[in-house]
């Protein structure tokens, strides 16, 4: 690092590796290298093996202690981190003994005269730096509060505290050594960049081959996959004819086809990287500098729930060094498309490579004193990256993480939506112009019913030819799905476009499965499927699909559906899917049920496409319709994901209805919401009732759909009368109808409903043996054990009844082996006993019998006249369903917050002195989390004083709630759109 170093006196580094994997440590090889050659001595705390760094570092100056502090992130499988298993494990690494560790770490550090503490990217070791009053710097291009947080919005709140103390441990660190391909991490106070860290190279790509006995006509693929799939086998047909394969890491005992050779466990893996023509793996740090610095392409598969991933892509993606190849591609072989890909490509990284020599020195500096961040100013990029961490928890569907839109989801999450009637008064607007309608397309049938979102929708539709002949001027991440989008359709030919809304859980709820009414409201988000139907020898087909089918051996085109899906980025997810449709047909009949949702569950990150592709399995088992076509579809949703605002069924419904209207299927909008509920319970797997779906094909504007669930009886439309508003606040927990607490509660229902069939039969059994007679009992009474005893919904049980009969003979729990034991089944087709498993049993049964009867009082109250006693009542009710959910064990810490924040507004001094403006609120759809349902007057008071809820939930909790106001029609009162482009003539 210069001769001027060697005047001052040898340091001491302490460099802490966190237990995630190998890229960290051979990257802190680099940097340690460097250091040691300066004359320093280097203590690597470390769970790595020894020979990752005895391999390149021979030197009695550097010191190994084989301790782990953090344990990064648990994989469930190779490409899949286990969300709450990674929690769990942190937390019994390094919370639970942290005071251990803290004071080991601290008398550690005084014992070796450390002058630097070093973490890549330890946690703990910044605080115990900091106890040992010891400066310490980290070095990294991502930190674990940034990839945990997202874990917590989906695993609970409980663990949140994880992220604040790994936040805080880091602030105590002096500054960052910021690498390439950076996340966001605003808990670093100061940042400096440095150029990518790679391994140096010790032979050239000749010397490589030759050492391997590879020609130099020979194309090589290195498989550099740590954690290969269990079972998986390798084959000689993945391979093009010409091709080598070698592969790291492989086991002793895997036996591997002739083109393909399994390399030493201490092969030195960049130089055999460099003297490959490309790289097929997962992406991790370590994986793409060594490809961009090498300019070797890489075919890189997607991991689930690993929030670096995305920013190392972008990287890869900027510098023309990257190609994404599909999971199931990856596991069935189907590699030619992407290698042949991938040797086209012209890697074009150009900048430094020489990173651990400039961290080196900085390290260096500052051990000698030297403080690099006195003079900078950090506040600017720690709030940009505030702003993107909390940008990306967000996760809302059709927002991209590199739009700078940030200001305007702000003012959205502040209630103050363009064309609102809240935005109206605040900002005192009297006209709000619609976007107007793209001149590139002609409407030959529907009406877009001065939807924004649906000009704005068919705006961006336009301007999809023109991507593939301009790329300027486009983030390089909303680009890979807009030229996805951009060879689906025929611009010749006829696109359809449907639009279906989310919907807001006014009453009713979970107990939609039960047989209860519900009123539901259709929300101003919603989801957009454009679709054409193509003929299959007319189609683009992505390389992929066609090396599929060529692989097959299938004579001339087959009907293929190619599927794209905006938002991507934001909800960890492959942006495309695509499938013969033959593959949903077994010895000429549609496939099962079943064994369609293992088809869709084998690749997680394109789970979603179940969803959208299911609903054709659906339409060809139930209605006997077969696609002789390709199908091109574009998804588009603003319904956000995980906030119970039915996002899958608006996704659902929005697909079959574009589907239908393209074939030309007249389906009536209550028959295709059940059948959109069969593509959520048997495809999806997940067991919800129908009141999503009913609302999303069958609701209208400003109005609650009322819907008696047996299975799905309209009752009508009920106006909200126009001093009556609801709003819905997003709690921040993500909701899943699909997690074991509604299954299980659900269970416990179906399960009451049994037992009180059978204590009815039995009183039925007696009273006939006893030789009652009209006059002991009177023949209403029998009348009514008859129906109970044939009981087909809870929710036919009045309240009274159960408490009279019922209630006593119902325990409050009950193993599923006791149940089965005793009644053999629960009756419920879409759920499944766990015979080890304790079923809460009473709460579950009561909660569908009173939400009936609240729903009832509810809808009443709607229609009559107004006072504040209707408003009282109307919010009691919704206290009471809120305060049932949590009986049943459905609650959440932050519906509960949330909740209580209303009934403080609720019984403030101005409520009481006549100024009040809200008065009940509960939590909604699943339960679990996601979002709260409040009712109050529609007034200026009552936006202001959501505002002030959305605030002080902020204050407590650090998460500024989105709100959901407003209600839009649903898709049957949409209908279609057929459009088709203007000719340019």
């Amino acid at each position: 690092m210069g001769a001027e170093d060697s005047v001052k006196r040898p340091l001491v580094f302490a460099y802490y590796v966190t237990g995630h994997g190998f890229g960290h440590a051979t990257r802190v090889v680099e940097v340690a290298r460097h250091l040691i050659l300066a004359g320093h001595d280097v203590h690597v705390v470390t769970g790595a093996p020894d020979y990752v760094f005895t391999t390149e570092i021979q030197s009695p100056r550097l010191f190994l202690r084989k301790v782990l502090l953090d344990c990064g992130a648990v994989q469930a499988d190779a490409l899949t981190v286990d969300r709450l298993a990674s929690l769990e494990k942190y937390s019994e690494t390094a919370v639970v003994p942290r005071d251990t560790i803290m004071a080991t770490e601290v008398e550690w550090l005084k014992s070796i005269n450390a002058d630097l503490v070093v973490s890549d990217v330890v946690p703990v070791a910044c605080r115990a730096a900091a106890d040992a009053g010891i400066r310490s710097v980290c070095v990294t291009n991502f930190s674990w509060d940034f990839i945990y947080a997202e874990y917590v919005m989906a695993a609970g709140h409980h663990h949140r505290s994880i992220v604040w103390q790994i936040a805080e441990d880091y602030s105590h660190c002096e500054f960052l050594i910021r690498l390439p391909g950076y996340c966001p991490m605003p808990a670093f106070r100061d940042a400096i960049d440095v150029p990518l860290v790679v391994r140096r190279l010790h032979k050239s790509r000749d010397e490589v081959r030759r050492d391997l006995g590879i020609s130099e006509d020979m194309k090589i693929a290195i498989l550099n996959f740590g954690g290969q799939p269990s079972g998986w086998t390798l084959k000689e047909e993945y391979l093009p004819e010409g091709w080598l394969c070698l592969v790291c890491g492989a086991s002793e005992s895997l036996n591997l086809p002739p083109n393909f050779v399994k390399l030493a466990k201490d092969t030195y893996t960049p130089d055999v990287i460099a003297a490959s023509d490309c790289m097929l793996g997962k992406i991790g740090y370590g994986t793409v500098s060594e490809a961009l610095a090498y300019k070797i392409p890489f075919v890189f598969v997607r991991r689930d729930y690993f929030n670096e991933e995305p920013f190392l892509r972008n990287m890869l993606e900027f510098y023309q060094g990257g190609v994404e190849m599909i999971r199931r591609d990856l596991l069935t072989g189907h590699w030619r498309p992407y290698l042949e890909r991938a040797i086209s490509l012209k890697p074009c990284y150009e900048s430094g490579i020489n990173g651990g020599e400039v961290a080196a020195r900085i390290l260096q500096d500052t051990a000698y004193g030297k403080n690099y961040a006195s003079d900078k100013l950090s506040g600017s990029r720690r709030l940009r990256d505030a702003i993107v961490l909390g940008y990306e928890l967000q996760r809302v569907p059709g927002r991209d993480l590199s739009i700078p839109d940030w200001y305007a989801n702000a003012e959205n999450e502040l209630g103050l939506r363009t064309g609102s009637p809240t935005t109206a008064i605040l900002r005192g607007d009297d006209n709000f112009p619609l976007p107007s309608f793209p001149e590139e397309f002609e409407i030959l049938d529907g009406d877009i019913l001065g939807l924004s979102d649906t000009v704005n929708f068919l705006k961006s539709l336009s301007g999809l030819d023109s991507v593939l002949d301009s790329e300027k001027g486009t983030e390089k991440n909303q680009l890979r799905e807009r030229k996805a989008a951009a060879g689906l359709f025929n611009w010749e030919e006829d696109i359809f476009v449907t639009r279906a809304p989310g919907r807001l859980d006014v009453m009713g709820g979970i107990a939609d499965y039960s047989g209860s009414l519900v009123l539901q409201m259709p929300t101003r988000e919603a989801c957009h499927v454009a679709i054409q139907k193509i003929c299959p020898n007319k189609q683009r087909l992505w390389k992929h699909a066609q090396a599929r089918q060529s692989a097959k051996g299938q004579q001339g085109p087959t009907p293929v559906l190619q599927i794209v899906s905006y938002g991507s980025e934001l909800s960890n997810r492959g942006p495309t899917f695509d499938m013969d449709l033959s593959d949903f047909m077994e010895d000429d009949k549609p496939l099962s049920y079943e064994k369609a949702r293992s088809y869709f569950a084998r690749d997680p990150s394109q789970r979603w496409a179940a969803y959208i592709a299911g609903t054709i399995l659906v339409l060809m088992k139930e209605l006997g319709v077969h696609f002789d076509n390709s199908i091109s579809m574009l998804v588009s949703s603003a319904v956000p994901e995980g906030k119970g605002v039915s996002s899958s069924a608006a996704v659902e419904v929005a697909t079959m209805s574009a589907i239908a209207a393209a074939h030309g299927l007249n389906i009536n909008p209550r028959d295709l919401a059940l059948l959109c509920q069969k593509v959520e319970n048997h495809v999806v797997g997940a067991p919800c009732g129908v009141m999503d779906q009913m609302t999303s094909a069958c609701g209208e504007a400003n109005k609650l759909l009322a819907m008696v669930c047996q299975p799905a009886e309209v009752l009508g439309l009920v106006d909200i009368p126009s001093y009556i508003r609801f709003w819905g606040i997003d709690s921040g927990i993500r909701h899943s109808v699909g997690g074991a607490d509604y299954g299980s509660v659900r269970i416990g229902a179906f399960m009451g409903r049994k037992i009180i069939k059978s204590v009815a039969t039995e009183l039925l059994s007696q009273s006939c043996a006893n030789g009652v007679t009209s006059d002991d009992l009177e023949e209403d009474g029998i009348e009514l054990l008859e129906t109970e005893a044939s009981l087909d919904y809870l929710c036919n049980l009045s309240p009274h009844r159960y408490e009279a009969l019922y209630i006593k003979q119902l325990p409050e729990t009950m193993l599923g082996e006791t149940f089965l034991e005793k009644y053999s089944d629960h009756n419920d087709p879409v759920t499944v006993i766990d015979s080890k498993r304790n079923y809460g049993l009473r709460a579950a049964t009561r909660h569908p019998i009173y939400e009936n009867f609240r729903v009832k009082a509810f809808k009443a109250l709607l229609t009559s006249s107004t006072s504040d006693d209707q408003f009282t009542a109307l919010g009691e009710l919704l206290y009471q369903c809120h305060y049932s959910y949590s009986a049943c064990g459905l609650g959440s810490d932050g519906t509960d917050r949330l909740v209580q924040l209303v009934q403080e507004m609720h019984h403030s001094k101005l409520s009481r002195s006549g100024e009040g403006t809200l008065y009940g609120a509960k939590i909604t759809g699943g339960g679990s989390g996601g979002t709260v349902c409040v009712v109050g007057r529609n007034c200026l008071r009552s936006s202001e004083q959501i505002i002030q809820i959305q605030k002080r939930y902020k204050g407590a909790t650090g998460y500024l709630p989105i709100v959901f106001e407003g209600s839009s029609p649903g898709a049957g009162k949409f209908g279609h759109l057929r459009i088709r482009r203007r000719s340019k003539d």
